[in-house]
């Protein structure tokens, strides 16, 4: 079974980050959304907003998730946890699928390199914030610090 930490100290920080990816999402999305408005949904133009190439389906789909991760930011439960872990990983295998057909008609999300490599960062960013948001009880924390603090204690008397 995976280590989440529970109640890190930065969970603050890591929820803001995630919080402004998903705030770069949704203008990009919005502002993408204006600027291909009336073109067909899976048009392999040149339309760029904010550094990355666009169409109007990726922009439909970057205001949907903007709008989660959000969501997902602003919520203190486990909630945001899962939504950051699920969105991560979302992103990178979006990357990896949109790379793998980037100059071929089967590009419907219009990607370019540079949109690709924003989608990686962004996808290793959420999964990050999505690592270190866990909330738990107090209790819950106080016995993992404790058993760490003891397992670092004896790794060291050897």
């Amino acid at each position: 079974m995976p280590h989440f930490p529970v109640n890190h100290p930065a969970r603050p920080l890591y929820r803001v980050f995630a919080g402004l990816v998903g705030l770069y999402i949704l203008v990009f999305g919005v502002w993408g959304v204006v600027q291909t408005l009336g073109q067909p949904l899976f048009h392999q133009g040149h339309d760029w907003v904010l550094g990355l190439r666009t169409n109007l389906a990726f922009s439909l789909v970057s205001v949907l998730f903007g709008a989660f991760l959000i969501i997902g930011a602003s919520r203190r439960s486990n909630l945001g946890h899962y939504m950051n872990l699920t969105a991560g990983i979302v992103f990178l295998a979006t990357a990896l699928g949109m790379m793998a057909v980037l100059q071929t008609t089967a590009n419907f999300l219009n990607f370019s390199m540079s949109t690709v490599i924003v989608s990686m960062l962004f996808g290793l960013l959420l999964l990050a914030t999505g690592l270190y948001d866990k909330v738990g009880p107090d209790e819950h924390a106080e016995a993992e610090r404790r058993h760490r603090q003891h397992r670092i204690s004896g790794a060291g008397a050897r």
